[in-house]
């Protein structure tokens, strides 16, 4: 009971002190007061207290910004202090209550809610956890370092996965620009000009731009993964793939380029594909895994692919990726590589041929009439080749996709060979007239 009485005592006298300062306008003495008030409490372990006299101090009649600060800065020191979860929580939240919508003290906020956050996910309210995450912009947080924004973006987008709110996942990861991760660290830092906020340094925490580098494609390839975009986590893991620390460790490279391997073949055939295929068979590292080099020289070579020979020589391969970096491919991965094997050999066929039967075709491709057919529809449809099927003969003609240039040329041709012909025709006509004598009537 003295005790109490004694600290109260301390700090009455103490809030005096403080209200002179402020009304004199000494922002030294004021900030000084303010966190001799937050000191004496955490001594005391009055941790009520504390919660009470922040709140108090920060709704005093004009009180100085740089006091508020100080008093926010000085109480997070003690938040790991705390003697259990609920006075932690609730010395975080009158943190939070005492910051909101104070612009000087934005970054503090921002940290808070990101303690607050971690807790809430511990407790297994992973959606709680996420709202709490998404009620702060940090892109517009001039005053802070880049590597804890984009630190703090990726907590939002992670917990939005965990969420499985891929949506709003998508709208949060486009705030990173995957350039920001190219620029050199090495390069010292610029001089900030006059005028120019100053920005803080980020806390010991917050992992290198390169470790970011690696969780930011590393949450985008959870995004793509739920889209079955082949292309977009091949990317991804190629970007991982090129980090230096991961190029210098045989144990990280080797499970990456069996990814972007596996990745490529099971990617639909479009122009991005073929860049990154040839960029990756020119790769010095990929004779490490020959297995993998030989299954994209397939895929380059134009010629017809064995589905069961293939499936039988890389099955085991396939199905070791479960226990390697990234898991397993997929759950439709099986299927889709399949369907890429035929989309190819259909590609090649129609490099070779101009006509030929759908039973010849079927027969190529180790399908059933109707299974051929179905697929070369789809392909026709998807526009990655040009084909036309007469059915009432069976009979497939493929074409070559033509550019704007052919076309135009061919009409420009059609036009030559019509004109010629009515100047022919009428030539013909006038002659027959001047033989006969025949008066043409106007």
């Amino acid at each position: 009971m003295e005790d109490n009485q004694s600290l109260e005592g301390k700090i009455e006298a103490l809030l005096n002190v403080e209200k002179q300062m402020r009304l004199a306008g000494d922002v030294v003495g004021t900030r000084k007061a303010v966190m001799d008030i937050v000191e004496l409490c955490f001594q005391a372990k009055a941790w009520k207290t504390l919660n009470d006299q922040i709140v108090l101090l920060s709704k005093r009649r004009g009180q100085l910004k740089q006091a508020v600060t100080a008093m926010v800065q000085k109480a997070m020191q003690y938040i790991d202090e705390t003697p259990d979860l609920d006075t932690r929580v609730e010395l975080i939240k009158t943190l939070n209550s005492v910051s909101a919508g104070k612009i000087y003290v934005e970054i503090e906020r921002a940290r808070l809610i990101r303690k607050l956050a971690k807790i809430k996910e511990e407790q297994g309210l992973i959606s709680e956890a996420a709202d709490l995450m998404q009620e702060v912009a940090v892109e517009t947080f001039g005053a802070m370092a880049k590597t804890e924004k984009i630190a703090f973006i990726l907590e939002q987008v992670r917990l939005c996965l965990d969420k499985q709110d891929y949506v709003r996942a998508q709208i949060l990861a486009r705030k990173i620009s995957p350039r920001v991760f190219d620029i050199d660290p090495s390069k010292g830092k610029k001089k900030p000009k006059e005028g120019d906020a100053v920005v803080e340094e980020a806390p010991a925490d917050i992992p290198s731009l390169l470790e970011l580098k690696r969780i930011y494609y590393e949450h985008m390839i959870r995004y793509y993964s739920h889209q079955n975009d082949y292309l977009e986590i091949c990317r991804s893991y190629k970007a991982i793939y090129d980090i230096p620390a991961v190029k210098e460790d045989p144990s990280q490279w080797i499970p990456v380029l069996r990814k972007i391997c596996w990745y490529l073949v099971l990617s639909p055939h479009d122009p991005m594909q073929s860049s990154l295929l040839n960029a990756t068979l020119e790769d010095k590292y990929l004779n490490e895994i020959p297995n993998f080099k030989l299954l994209l020289k397939q895929l380059v070579t134009m010629e017809v692919i064995q589905w069961t020979t293939l499936w039988e020589m890389y099955k085991t391969e396939f199905e070791n990726e479960n226990n390697l970096l990234g898991g397993a491919l997929g759950d439709k991965a099986a299927e889709d590589l399949k369907l890429r094997i035929i989309e190819h050999n259909i590609l090649v066929v129609s490099k070779y041929y101009s006509r030929i039967t759908l039973q010849r075709l079927a027969e190529l491709l180790c399908l059933s009439f109707e299974e051929a057919e179905k697929y070369l529809s789809e392909m026709v449809v998807s526009k990655s080749l040009i084909a036309k099927i007469d059915r009432s003969v069976g009979v497939v003609c493929f074409q070559t996709e033509k550019d704007s240039n052919d076309v135009l040329n061919s009409w420009a041709g059609n036009l030559e060979k019509l004109l010629d012909l009515v100047e022919k025709s009428c030539h013909q006509i006038h002659k027959e007239t001047m033989v006969h004598k025949v008066v043409l009537k106007a």
